[in-house]
């Protein structure tokens, strides 16, 4: 048998493996078949990945034949009584051809009772040095044909599973660390609403406010990367739902003519608590921002939360219009009362003739169907100026009003 061709065979599908994992296999089906092409490799019965945690060596990953062993993931014992921590501390050999000929394997109950013959271990490492667990593979019976070949093979699949462990465990990690972030804001509400005025251009009056989030907690940063993260790990609705109840504290703060524009998420409409919360207020005083840049999965859905609502007053308007195609297809599918024109459309739309016509062409579009224009941004004077010639009645920006809180009744 040459080993030397059967290394080579064993990296390239190793290569292959590692390919798998860039297209569509998790990091278990990757182990796993990284297992399975060492044990066919080595015509060998058992393989596993063995992880050292406090004290035990738990099984990670198997693949075997289920006559030879019975062995679960997820189940372990004591790592003292294990061939991983002998093998690691040098009592045992990384290879062994029979085990019954050594006194120290003699002494673990495993091989009588599984029984043990033929086994090897070597052990999985990250790039800081620190010690995984072990690659192990074994047979029942004995085996006088593995070699140092077999040995190398099984140390190269042992740095590729350590790679892909290593990066794993810091995925993992992170997203424990978003985790624990976000429900650090939500338990301490660390945030506050800041609420920008939107102006009725021809008179030069508010009609209406824009609720807008701010962190307080590190890392400071833009609310849309507070909610992609709170997204990422399952906590936006109840994240959107709490900053949507402080919002509406601010409605006693606004005459009863001037309405207040809240923004959120498909997903937490769809949740119900948020069409709940709706529910229970003046819905003739607010008007609800959808805010996606991805296409809803479910409009019909999304739009039959939303009737009774909309039927008992509620305004629903479309945010970020002509940032994307998503925006479009909202205001195709959700047929809004207002369409709220995005700032990358504002902020040219003075100096580039694509955007005003884009601009135009949505307020054309507005006019058409009903919806009404709000134009988002607006901060310079000729901005202004464009948008009074295009005949948008309605803006909010920096030029126009800050967000600030409203700290005492406004009017």
């Amino acid at each position: 048998m040459n080993r030397d061709s059967e290394l080579v065979g064993g990296s390239e599908l190793l290569q292959q493996v590692a390919r798998d994992e860039r297209v569509s296999l998790s990091v278990d089906e990757i182990l796993t078949e990284a297992l399975y092409t060492v044990r066919r490799h080595l015509g060998i019965e058992v393989a596993f990945i063995g992880e050292f945690r406090e004290g035990l060596r738990v099984f990670r990953h198997i693949d075997g034949n289920p006559r030879a062993v019975a062995l679960t993931v997820g189940d372990g014992g004591p790592l003292e009584e294990s061939y991983c921590q002998r093998i690691v501390d040098g009592r045992l050999p990384e290879l062994i051809h029979d085990a019954a000929e050594l006194k120290e394997a003699l002494a673990l109950p495993e091989t009588q009772t599984i029984p043990i013959g033929a086994h090897m271990s070597v052990p999985i490492r990250f790039s800081d040095g620190s010690l995984y667990g072990t690659f192990c593979c074994f047979s029942t019976q004995a085996d006088q044909h593995l070699d140092q070949s077999d040995l190398s093979t099984m140390r190269l699949f042992a740095t590729f599973a350590g790679g892909l462990l290593e990066r794993n465990a810091q995925r993992e990690q992170l997203h424990r660390d978003k985790l624990e972030r976000i429900k650090a804001v939500i338990a301490r509400r660390d945030f506050w609403t800041v609420y920008q005025p939107i102006f009725h251009l021809a008179d030069d009056t508010i009609v209406g406010y824009e609720a807008l989030a701010r962190f307080r907690a590190e890392p400071y940063r833009s609310p849309d990367l507070w909610f992609e993260e709170a997204g990422e790990v399952g906590l936006r609705t109840q994240l959107e739902t709490l900053l949507l109840e402080t919002a509406l504290e601010g409605l006693r703060l606004i005459p009863e003519d001037v309405y207040l524009s809240l923004n959120v998420c498909p997903e937490a409409l769809l949740d119900g608590s948020v069409i709940d919360l709706l529910a229970r207020q003046p819905l003739h005083r607010l008007m609800l921002e959808v805010t996606e840049h991805t296409s809803i999965v479910d409009y019909v859905l999304i739009a039959a939360q939303l009737e009774p609502l909309r039927q008992a007053g509620l305004r629903l308007a479309v945010d970020d219009a002509g940032a994307g195609y998503a925006s479009l297809r909202h205001i195709l599918k959700l047929k809004p009362d207002v369409i709220k024109l995005d700032r990358s459309l504002i902020s040219n739309v003075d100096s580039d003739s694509d955007c005003c016509a884009m601009a135009a062409a949505l307020i054309r579009f507005a006019d058409q169907t009903g919806s009404k224009i709000i134009a988002e941004g607006v901060e310079t004077d000729a901005e202004l100026k464009v948008l009074r010639d295009l005949k948008v009645t309605k803006a909010q920006g920096f030029l126009l009003g800050m967000p600030l809180p409203l700290e005492h009744p406004v009017g």
